[in-house]
């Protein structure tokens, strides 16, 4: 098998040269998008990658999340979802970390050896629209919030103002991002509190507790919690996964922490304190839009706190775009045009997502994705955790070299495929009102027992074609 590799395969390998240095040779910075980064590369502190990770946790869109399950399913149903989402999401993003770290590789190519190259090309296909539509959702609160302030603006002209800004935003990739998330934060932080104490002194709607607002007809537990958590799996997965776009550049010497930390703290944070802040505003307020009661208790405040927490989340869901759209297209077509290329493609069409009115598919939108990516997240972990580390099966490395790869592994790829198809009819409704709820965590169990399966079945022969001799003993799994 070692025959197999070419001479030119190992050089390149030997030097880690990624082929994306020579695509693009003005280009400042390597962000690594078709290979694995070098040890020598990590040099990044777990501090650093967890600041970074907060540009998607302090999102508004988790407000709106809490408000809308408190106001529809009771303030308690939708706190006892938060905790399982952070549970859950934090034990899965932790390992998904982990493996990325230790690998210095993101989701789009931890796939390639359990999906084969062309495979993996799904992943990063529907990793890709995921974050384009967050994108567009993101930034229609944005608008909203601005347009109901400044309302003689027309609203298509913020959409194309506020769409293109975080495109020079990602131009020079992780190095930017983790600038401008770590000033940026500090003033996040003082607009949150200034909203809180706001709301502090603002009379509620309803007249006690929060947590123990019920709408009529409603109760703790059964049908209306399920519903919530639903609700949760459609964010859950995608949290759980884009960490790993940069936790790839951890420092060697902070796996463990790392792993914990951008895992867990963000999740803590997405969930627990902007998602219950939402529960909370939502009741005082009887608001379900943040971009509608941020702006009534702070005013133009409001409407500066809103663009400063959407730039911020909108940055990295295009960054992590820009990843997933090059590896899909260099997989499919071999067409490398750059990553600042596909920064502005996602971009463009996050612009045409928002002014063809995408917020009005939400709910659709999010019930294929958290289907999707929970499926997705499984197969990840369970890959690494039963079959490669439990079960001896296929390479104790990751491997991302197309000249070493079967173009297809139907071990991940029927794994993925059969879950989403039958959660997402499940999430439609047409299983019952049980799974229609539970479709997303369902999905995440089939995933996990057909990896394990078809590894079994297929004794792990479409894992590789030709062995690596050359991937540092440091960056193997298993």
């Amino acid at each position: 098998m070692r025959s197999e590799i070419t001479a030119d395969h190992r050089e390149r390998e030997k030097d880690y040269k990624p082929r994306e240095r020579t695509q693009t040779v003005t280009e400042p910075t390597n962000d690594y998008t078709f290979d694995r980064v070098p040890r020598e590369e990590r040099k990044m502190g777990w501090l650093s990658i967890t600041n970074i990770t907060f540009g998607i946790a302090t999102a508004i869109f988790y407000f709106q999340m809490g408000s809308v399950m408190a106001l529809q399913f009771g303030a308690a149903n939708a706190i006892i979802s938060a905790v399982y989402a952070i549970i859950v999401a934090g034990i899965l993003g932790s390992i998904i970390v982990y493996l990325s770290a230790k690998s210095g590789m993101n989701v789009n190519l931890l796939s390639r050896g359990g999906f084969g190259y062309i495979g993996a090309s799904l992943t990063s296909l529907i990793y890709a629209s995921n974050f384009i539509m967050y994108c567009a959702f993101e930034g229609m609160i944005l608008v909203s919030a601005i347009h109901a302030y400044f309302p003689a603006i027309p609203l298509w002209i913020l959409i194309v103002v506020f769409g293109t800004i975080v495109i020079p935003l990602n131009w020079f990739g992780i190095k930017q991002l983790d600038k401008l998330q770590k000033w940026s934060l500090p003033i996040f932080g003082v607009f949150l509190i200034a909203a809180i104490v706001m709301a502090f002194n603002q009379p509620s709607v309803y007249g006690s507790t929060f947590w123990s607002y019920l709408p009529e007809g409603v109760q703790i537990g059964g049908t209306a919690l399920l519903l919530c958590i639903g609700m949760q799996h459609g964010i859950m997965g995608l949290t759980m996964l884009i960490a790993s776009d940069y936790a790839r550049f951890l420092k060697p010497k902070d796996l463990k922490i790392g792993s914990i930390a951008i895992g867990f703290i963000p999740q803590i944070f997405c969930f627990g304190v902007m998602g219950g802040l939402g529960i909370w505003f939502g009741v005082i307020m009887a608001e379900s839009n943040p971009g509608v009661y941020i702006v009534v208790l702070l005013g133009l405040g409001g409407v500066l706190f809103t663009v400063l927490t959407q730039i911020r989340i909108n940055i990295t869901n295009i960054y992590s775009s820009s990843l997933s759209l090059s590896s899909f297209f260099e997989n499919m077509f071999k067409f490398t045009p750059g990553r600042r290329f596909w920064v502005v493609v996602a971009g463009v069409v996050a612009m045409a997502l928002m002014l063809g009115g995408i917020i009005d598919h939400l709910d659709t939108a999010m019930t294929f994705q958290g289907v999707a990516l929970m499926s997705w997240a499984s197969i990840l972990v369970t890959d690494a955790l039963i079959v490669k580390k439990w079960l001896k099966i296929g390479p104790r490395y990751y491997e991302s070299e197309q000249s070493n790869l079967f173009k297809w592994n139907p071990v991940g790829v029927i794994s993925l495929l059969v879950p989403t198809a039958i959660g997402t009819i499940a999430a439609l409704g047409y299983m019952g009102t049980f799974l229609q709820s539970t479709a997303a965590f369902f999905s995440l169990i089939l995933a996990s027992i057909l990896t394990v399966v078809l590894a079994l079945a297929t004794k792990g022969r479409y894992y590789q074609k030709a062995e690596s001799t050359v991937i540092p003993k440091e960056d193997y799994i298993a």
